[in-house]
């Protein structure tokens, strides 16, 4: 098993900067990314960005395109960390933040989620 906690959440005006953190504890060895998703009120869960890892391809990102050039994923190995840095907030990113593990290509441990919430 997995477990993933988040951190880093909370309110921000647009315009404004938030990092989210995700550590991951347990069997991370199996892992072979890690990605963050988010669901809004009434809409379906969303991929927002993964980082992928590989001893063949090695390290790949991925950006949903509404987030493209604001949010920056990396990881930290040491720490079995991911971070989500998200600048140039808009209103339209308020969201229920999850962090994900991915293992032979299936995201199967989710964090608890954090809230996210851009204001006018």
């Amino acid at each position: 098993q997995v477990q993933l906690v988040e951190s880093g959440g909370g309110m921000v005006q647009a315009g404004g900067s938030l990092r989210l953190s995700c550590a991951a504890s347990g069997r991370t060895f199996s892992m072979n990314g890690m990605g963050w998703f988010r669901q809004a009120p009434g809409k379906e869960r969303e991929c927002v960005a993964t980082i992928t890892w590989s001893g063949w391809t090695g390290i790949g990102t991925y950006y949903e395109d509404s987030v493209k050039g604001r949010f920056t994923i990396s990881r930290d190995n040491g720490k079995n960390t991911v971070y989500l840095q998200m600048d140039s907030l808009k209103v339209e990113d308020t969201a229920v933040y999850y962090c994900a593990s991915q293992r032979s290509g299936s995201w199967d441990h989710w964090g608890q989620g954090t809230q996210v919430t851009v204001s006018s």
